[in-house]
């Protein structure tokens, strides 16, 4: 019966691709099925996970496998100066051109059905650090407010629930506050990212997180500024771990010289 069902499926959406074309909402190209997520399939099987060697603590990806063999637990050079508050960190894949226009697609055109595809692969990440992750909540970095107005939802929030229904543990959506806004400007140097988000996350009025292990989720790490900022806000809290998920991580065009680069700057 499931391949009687399975096979219906796929004349619906082989129909449905003949009398209503649509393009990919990445690259253009007419989509040969019908699917919730506007993308082809080679679009959407661009969207990699990412590989070894990274740091340790951070997952920032290294250029060669040099570090590694020269270090037990290999770190970048961040996290060497201990510069993140967090514990541990780890990104499902890269920040291509391609995972950039799906994560826009999310965050700025309301394509929600990718939250729950992000949610999937984060898990399959999640699956490959388990004891690392081992946390009591899941929480969502925020966003401002007036931004989520505008918007109509926290797309990080779209990502974390899904996950956290998969682990069995609570999503804590309200616990963190963003209570300054990003800066208009477009992008932003490597100061103004940390100056932006210095003192900009706090713990919603008469909450308390004491002792509690948190996994912190959100869609891009850039520099690690709002992750360490939500981390240090968290702990003044009472959190006794933070660790961290993101769909993706941004790494300067130097040390992958095959990156294309993104339409709009990731926020943090």
């Amino acid at each position: 019966m499931r391949s009687v069902g399975a096979s219906l499926q796929g004349l619906r959406e082989a129909l449905a691709s003949l009398f209503f074309p649509a393009p990919c909402r990445i690259c253009g190209e007419l989509l040969d099925s019908a699917n919730r997520i506007p993308l082809c399939r080679s679009c959407l099987m661009s969207l990699r996970s990412m590989g070894e060697p990274c740091c340790a603590r951070c997952g920032r990806p290294f250029v060669s496998s040099v570090a590694v063999q020269v270090e037990g637990l290999p770190l970048c050079h961040l996290c060497r100066r201990g510069l993140y508050d967090f514990d541990f960190a780890r990104s499902y894949g890269i920040y291509t051109e391609s995972m950039a226009g799906a994560i826009m697609l999310l965050k700025y055109q309301q394509v929600t059905p990718l939250a729950a595809w992000f949610a999937a692969h984060l898990r399959e990440t999640f699956d490959h650090h388990r004891e690392m992750f081992l946390a009591d909540i899941v929480v969502p970095v925020p966003a401002h407010a007036a931004r989520q107005r505008e918007r109509g939802y926290n797309h990080a929030e779209l990502i974390a629930k899904p996950l956290a229904r998969s682990l069995g543990w609570p999503c804590r959506s309200y616990l963190l506050v963003r209570s300054r806004p990003r800066p208009d400007k477009l992008r932003l140097s490597l100061r103004e990212r940390w100056r932006s988000v210095r003192g900009a996350y706090t713990i919603r009025n008469g909450l308390r997180v004491d002792n509690l292990r948190v996994l912190l989720v959100d869609d891009v790490l850039t520099t690690g500024a709002t992750l360490d900022a939500c981390s240090r806000a968290l702990r003044k809290a009472g959190a006794s771990k933070v660790v961290a998920l993101t769909v993706a991580r941004a790494v300067p065009r130097r040390e992958d010289p095959g990156l294309g680069p993104p339409r709009r700057g990731p926020d943090g």
